[in-house]
């Protein structure tokens, strides 16, 4: 009788074991951190810390790749010569529409890291769309409108978020384990983006990575050239052969 009960205690120990096993690997956390933007003094006091993405991206072979979202669509407007948002985040897989609501024709390119394309020349009322197929970033521009950017970031993690203007931070749903946090803002090279990336650790319970200090972007905006590697033409009249 007493191995039986020896027995008994042994198989409640191990599935005890194994319950707090299952449900510490199935447990998430929400990683908060407050980003403070170093402002240049040439720029306005009024500066925010919005714009800022942060990531995670799982480390070890253990880390599952993720799935692409090939279902979920996304809008870049275009509309008083702006793309709206002006930063648009996106799994990889994301299908992205670019709707033309300016009484003009636009024509949307990107010939940079992420994804390079050209939407070629459309007209007031139409849309066009396009697949974001791989990770990048793509900085967009406007082959008429000199004046018109935006930046489209793809990421294959689903771990990410985007500071708001006291620079706060949220990524609900990050499994316990080992990431490699990824920051980026628009102005700043690549030397200093990949000088912010480091290790972290999250744990079962919610994890807070303190302040982040990012620098900021004295050169933005970046002047560019045209789709075809020229300066842009005087738009004076403006939309003089463009107008719908």
């Amino acid at each position: 009788m007493y191995r039986f009960r020896l027995a008994g205690i042994i198989t409640l120990a191990f599935l005890a074991s194994a319950t707090c096993a299952l449900s510490a690997y199935g447990q998430t956390s929400t990683v908060t951190a407050s980003v403070q933007v170093s402002h240049p003094q040439s720029q306005k006091a009024e500066s925010d810390n919005a714009g800022v993405v942060v990531w995670l991206s799982p480390q070890g072979e253990k880390s599952a790749p993720v799935a692409e979202a090939t279902g979920k669509r996304f809008t870049l407007l275009q509309k008083n010569k702006t793309f709206a948002p002006h930063l648009l985040v996106i799994p990889v897989g994301s299908q992205v529409e670019f709707p033309n609501k300016d009484p003009f024709f636009h024509n949307v390119f990107s010939l940079f890291e992420g994804k390079r394309f050209d939407l070629g020349l459309y007209e007031s009322g139409s849309t066009r769309s396009l697949r974001f197929d791989r990770a990048g970033i793509s900085y967009l521009f406007c082959n008429i409108h000199s004046e018109m950017s935006a930046v489209i970031i793809a990421l294959d993690t689903p771990y990410y978020t985007i500071s708001d203007r006291e620079g706060n931070i949220a990524i609900p749903g990050v499994p316990a384990g080992r990431y490699t946090l990824r920051v980026w803002k628009e102005g700043l090279s690549p030397a200093t983006l990949k000088s912010l990336s480091k290790a972290v650790v999250v744990s079962g319970n919610d994890t807070s990575l303190g302040k982040m200090a990012v620098p900021g972007s004295p050169a933005f905006p970046v002047a560019h050239k045209n789709k075809y590697g020229r300066d842009y033409e005087d738009p004076t009249p403006p939309g003089q052969i463009y107008e719908h």
